[in-house]
């Protein structure tokens, strides 16, 4: 409503101007006194510098509290109508996350756990990262971290095993394989952070390593777990159990499939930002502040 009252305002003016002339332009009633300051003639100039402001507006100012709103409405219908084209042309994908991006005006959607790029009518589709030039971040993944998210609030951290280093202030989660040369890469950088909670999730991959399940029960049902953990790691010493024990190992990989885990290690920061893969020492220390930071940052939005 208003922006439709705002853009016939050239109209009400103008006819405001019309009928004060045509006042101005008739003969005086008998006067009762002296004329106030506000007569007819000053009421005049003012609708004809009102009309003369409104018509010099563009219809685009006049109108530009609604546009926005406009906008966010074609371009969310447009979205979906690039979805349902993907979801026509890829069956069976699985399709989420469909939103303009800022590249090139292509739309960016999620595959699974892939971005991929495409124009409205999906006419083509790129597949591969956006990166900056000038910082040489990856965009693509960045986004990616920020869709994928997931609330540190909603991790069953009694199906992991916790050590704490100094005051064990940060925090991180590892879903790691007992077998994974990978997480025993990770492994060594870790024994060199310091003031943080790293809770792991035994999360063997079978169709990689099908002894990792037997040997993830035996470290579990240790009487210290942590211990178990590193001693492995540092020289491929088992607990001496059979491994019988209760495990969360079963619950571990519905928890995993729920989250997309697909790879060992994954790591999970304050933030609930997911990054597969060892990362080196130095790259570890800033995505773990990074992510303490934007965890506060985002709680103080609620």
């Amino acid at each position: 409503m208003r922006s439709s009252f705002i853009g016939r305002t050239p109209t009400l003016a103008a006819s405001l101007a019309t009928h004060l002339a045509e006042s101005a332009a008739a003969p005086p009633p008998k006067a009762r006194g002296p004329a106030p300051w506000y007569g007819s003639a000053a009421l005049l100039r003012l609708a004809l510098a009102a009309l003369s402001l409104c018509l010099a507006l563009p219809p685009a100012t006049l109108a530009q509290e609604s546009r926005p709103d406009a906008a966010k409405d074609a371009t969310a219908k447009d979205a979906v109508a690039v979805k349902k084209l993907l979801e026509a042309k890829f069956p069976g994908a699985a399709v989420s996350n469909v939103a303009k991006s800022p590249y090139f005006g292509l739309y960016e959607a999620q595959f699974d756990e892939r971005m991929v790029y495409t124009d409205a009518k999906v006419t083509y589709v790129v597949v591969g990262a956006i990166y900056d030039a000038n910082s040489k971040q990856n965009l693509t993944d960045a986004r990616l971290r920020q869709l994928n998210r997931v609330a540190w609030d909603s991790l069953p951290l009694d199906l992991a095993f916790k050590r704490v280093k100094g005051d064990g202030t940060r925090k991180l989660v590892i879903f790691a394989d007992a077998d994974c040369p990978y997480c025993k890469r990770l492994e060594g950088d870790i024994k060199k952070l310091d003031n943080v909670t790293i809770y792991t999730f035994l999360y063997p991959i079978d169709q990689l390593h099908p002894d990792s399940a037997r040997k993830s029960a035996i470290i579990w049902c240790a009487a210290d777990r942590a211990k178990a953990w590193d001693e492995f790691f540092d020289a491929g010493k088992l607990p001496d159990n059979k491994g019988d024990c209760a495990t969360p190992i079963k619950d571990t990989a519905l928890l995993g499939e729920r989250l997309h885990v697909s790879a060992t290690p994954t790591l999970v920061f304050a933030d609930g930002s997911m990054v597969p893969g060892a990362i080196p020492l130095a790259q570890l220390e800033i995505e773990i502040t990074k992510g303490e930071a934007e965890a506060k940052r985002l709680a103080t939005k609620k």
